[in-house]
């Protein structure tokens, strides 16, 4: 989920759990793999002097090597240069839309318990799980550390990625990342693809066992979600199609127009509005 527009209240949730570094990147960005080793280990020592303890660091970026493949997804984001329809059609909107009805029915008790507490309705919710997971069915194949080190050391975003990386550090430091774990090409993380600084800022125990996971956690990974949304201007009771107010919060899931009106539309047709 690469779709993060700062508000103060998140930013004042990042501030106070995590060290972000003086400096942008741990050493020269580098456009193939060549330099790659060179900068794990620089960053390593950055991160170390930026307050990461060592043993995390050690620990998270032991495994890591350079993802050809989260470069190509990169570089190849082809899908939403699509119409809305090709693209409803590439995602398999009126599967999402049938098999979403049924799992709002299912988990009508976790919904309602979700609304309750912030204010967002099924709908978009299960909108935004079916999409981006097939509703937990499919959570990504990469290394999440391989591939969030890959697009920090990288020099299209660089800036952006290394502030994801040192979030996904905090994760493994108080264990809801694993070192291993494995998720989509950017790195975003389980059922509703958070990326790492984003389950910082807006991740949620939804079920109560002191952890964030939003792996194995659908609560956890629903509950983050809305919470997300309502970090992004929700507002209970308002209506969330194009032109309403709270379709601005769809906007800050993702950047791309397309997705944001098959959210919106997926939803509607699953809240049955």
């Amino acid at each position: 989920m690469h779709r993060v527009k700062s508000t103060a209240l998140g930013l004042a949730a990042l501030i106070s759990t995590i060290v972000l570094p003086a400096a942008a990147s741990a050493a020269q960005c580098g456009n193939d793999g060549r330099g790659f080793s060179a900068w794990v280990e620089g960053f390593k020592r950055e991160a170390s002097s930026n307050g990461i303890s060592p043993s995390v660091v050690d620990q998270a970026l032991a495994g890591v090597s350079y993802n050809r493949a989260t470069i190509r997804a990169d570089r190849g984001q082809k899908s939403f240069k699509l119409s809305l329809d090709q693209f409803m059609q590439k995602r398999g909107g009126q599967a999402i839309i049938s098999r979403g009805r049924k799992m709002r029915a299912q988990h009508a008790k976790l919904f309602a318990s979700i609304e309750s507490r912030y204010g967002v309705p099924a709908g978009p919710l299960v909108a935004i799980w079916g999409m981006e997971t097939g509703f937990g069915s499919f959570m990504g194949k990469e290394h999440t550390l391989s591939a969030v080190a890959t697009l920090a050391y990288d020099c299209r975003r660089s800036d952006y990625f290394t502030e994801q990386l040192y979030a996904a550090l905090q994760l493994v430091g108080r264990g809801d990342l694993n070192p291993g774990a494995r998720g989509a090409a950017h790195g975003e993380i389980g059922q509703t693809q958070f990326l790492p600084l984003n389950v910082l800022k807006y991740g949620v125990d939804g079920d109560g066992d002191g952890h964030i996971d939003m792996v194995r956690s659908k609560t956890d990974a629903l509950a983050s979600t809305a919470n997300f949304l309502r970090g992004h201007g929700w507002q209970p009771g308002a209506g969330y199609q194009p032109g309403q107010p709270n379709f601005a919060a769809i906007q800050g899931w993702n950047a791309a127009s397309v997705y944001q009106q098959a959210i919106a539309i997926i939803g509607a047709e699953i809240d049955g509005d």
